[in-house]
């Protein structure tokens, strides 16, 4: 009786102690806590979900040589392209041997021999490509960024060639070792024998023979509030001061930090001057901290890729492109959208942009048009490429806002050698 009498003694007195502590360390007035309740932090409201690096990496269009000057292209998200490009992930390459590209006779290559190019635009750094195909790279070869990956056959040759082009132009970098044979590239060709047949025009770009079908969609469309952006982008949102500006836009600050917002192209720009440098700066590392910034602040409200990683005035610009099916969303002077832009300085965000809008793709209203070709295309494309010549022809689509629904219309969008940029419809 007296063991059982103790126990209950000591446990009242253990009670006691955990209550006296949770006063001491959450109730009086003017202490400091050593732990935070779970609800003063702010709770950021997610535009989207959180992303994977890896899954903002892939080319944007696939080209298939099939020889005897045949050819044919396939986009992101369709069966082909995804069957291939799975299929060279889990392919290794090895013993990089650099070259010069005049070593090389591209046009008979492409021309002659069967093969597979990957465009990546406008390059993707070696230390981030590793993460979805299996290189090896040596210190050199490290330091890249890719534009362009080619694995062909050659007649007569028992292996099969992969070659890497550097973004600075005039070197390439040829795995000595590909784990891929002759038959693994032919069959990988052989894919694009019954589709679209497309004509190489001066190297530069393809022009299908026939019209090429493309879905246009009407899609609902939605608006992220001022108040999810500020609990996204401050630590406490309470503490922000609005000013308005002289052009509409209005402008939220910590004093630190600012957000602004123009509510007439439904577009956000956030600043933070003050950021803190993380130290060392290299392409790979600034498009990952860009990746992990997007998904603390706010996440992906969509599928996404890798556009560019691009230096300016000693700061780099990352940019991920939106895409709705194969196709990216070009954002345009009238309607910003379709973009996320980052600026970075020394490995820190100091700059972050992005559409307030999103899509409600569950409930979109498709439609099957067609985009020219063949001859109907050459000699609109003459037309437009007089004063300069054509660099790139993709389709793309272009988004026009009616009222609540955002409608996406496919097109072939121009670029020009001048950097300009035109459409077709």
């Amino acid at each position: 009786m007296k063991e059982k009498l103790k126990t209950w003694i000591l446990g009242i007195l253990v009670l006691g102690s955990l209550v006296e502590s949770y006063y001491l360390i959450y109730r009086l007035p003017g202490s400091d806590s050593a732990v935070m309740s779970e609800n003063l932090y702010v709770k950021t409201d997610n535009m989207g979900p959180e992303e994977k690096v890896e899954n903002l990496l892939y080319p944007d269009r696939m080209i298939i040589h099939m020889g005897g000057d045949r050819h044919t292209l396939f986009y992101p998200d369709s069966t082909f392209y995804d069957l291939i490009f799975n299929r060279l992930k889990g392919r290794s390459f090895e013993s990089f041997q650099r070259r010069p590209v005049e070593d090389f006779d591209w046009d008979k290559i492409r021309s002659e021999n069967a093969g597979i190019e990957l465009s990546f635009g406008a390059g993707i750094p070696v230390t981030l490509l590793q993460r979805v195909m299996q290189l090896s790279p040596d210190s050199l070869f490290a330091g890249e960024s890719i534009d362009r990956v080619w694995i062909y056959n050659v007649k007569n040759d028992s292996k099969a060639h992969a070659v890497f082009f550097s973004t600075r132009g005039d070197i390439v970098y040829e795995a000595a070792k590909a784990d891929l044979t002759v038959q693994d590239v032919q069959q990988h060709v052989d894919f694009g024998m019954n589709w679209t047949p497309y004509t190489v025009v001066n190297g530069d770009y393809y022009v299908p023979e026939e019209k090429l079908d493309a879905v246009e969609a009407e899609i609902p469309s939605g608006m992220y509030t001022i108040e999810q952006m500020q609990s996204n982008l401050f630590f406490d949102a309470g503490s922000t001061r609005y000013i308005p500006e002289k052009d509409g836009s209005k402008i939220y600050t910590d004093s630190k930090r600012s957000l602004q917002v123009d509510q007439e192209l439904n577009w956000m720009s956030y600043s933070d001057p003050a950021a803190l440098p993380a130290g060392e700066s290299t392409p790979a590392k600034d498009a990952l901290e860009a990746v992990e910034f997007v998904n603390e602040h706010g996440g992906w409200n969509g599928t996404y890729r890798l556009a560019s990683t691009e230096e300016e005035k000693q700061e780099r610009v990352v940019s991920f492109q939106q895409y709705y099916g194969s196709y990216p969303i070009m954002s345009r002077p009238q309607l910003q959208y379709g973009v996320i832009n980052l600026e970075l300085q020394q490995g820190t965000v100091s700059s972050y942009e992005r559409s307030l809008m999103y899509m409600k793709e569950e409930q979109a209203v498709k439609r099957v048009v067609e985009l020219p070709g063949g001859e109907e295309l050459k000699a609109k494309l003459a037309r437009i490429s007089s004063g300069s010549a054509v660099k790139e022809l993709i389709p793309a689509y272009i988004p026009v806002l009616q009222r609540d629904t955002l409608r996406l219309t496919p097109v072939w969008r121009v670029t020009l050698n001048d950097g300009s940029v035109l459409t077709i419809s």
